[in-house]
């Protein structure tokens, strides 16, 4: 058994191979994730239902397991059906999991097109759908180094 909050065997796996540099996207449930992803990423479903699982929650069981150097968002759109005022609530969710967790990562937002082009790079090694119906509540983490010592 492990002893991180990561116990899905298949996520473990894929994050234990992956290396320095590699991308990890956490999807919301609206993202296109079965054309929208590296030629190399598994793509894992944890979209029960609508609103499960959260980005959020998937977030902190990767914090307990895998280092992080970078954190890119989506960038909201300001006008159209999309559009918000200020940041969407979810980013402050991720802001306090990157703190609790001891990270110093801060959220990059970048514009919905080069977020993509960010996605399906040969780096990207695994999309992690979920249920989330947050707006812009993707998250596209870069793995770091691990530092024992």
């Amino acid at each position: 058994m492990l002893l991180s909050n990561l116990i899905h065997p298949e996520i473990s796996a894929i994050c234990a191979a992956a290396g320095h540099h590699s991308t990890i996207l956490i999807a919301d449930g609206n993202y296109p994730a079965v054309n929208k992803r590296g030629k190399n990423a598994k793509l894992v479903s944890l979209n029960l239902s609508p609103g499960l699982v959260s980005c959020n929650q998937v977030l902190q069981a990767l914090l307990s397991a895998v280092p992080f150097e970078a954190a890119m968002t989506m960038q909201t759109e300001t006008e159209g059906p999309y559009a918000l005022d200020g940041d969407p609530p979810v980013w402050e969710d991720y802001r306090k999991s990157l703190k609790d967790a001891g990270s110093s990562v801060e959220l990059q937002p970048l514009e919905k097109w080069a977020f993509y082009d960010h996605v399906i790079t040969d780096d990207h090694v695994l999309t992690i759908q979920t249920g989330d119906q947050q707006r812009y509540a993707n998250l596209l983490l870069t793995i770091g180094v691990r530092m024992d010592g």
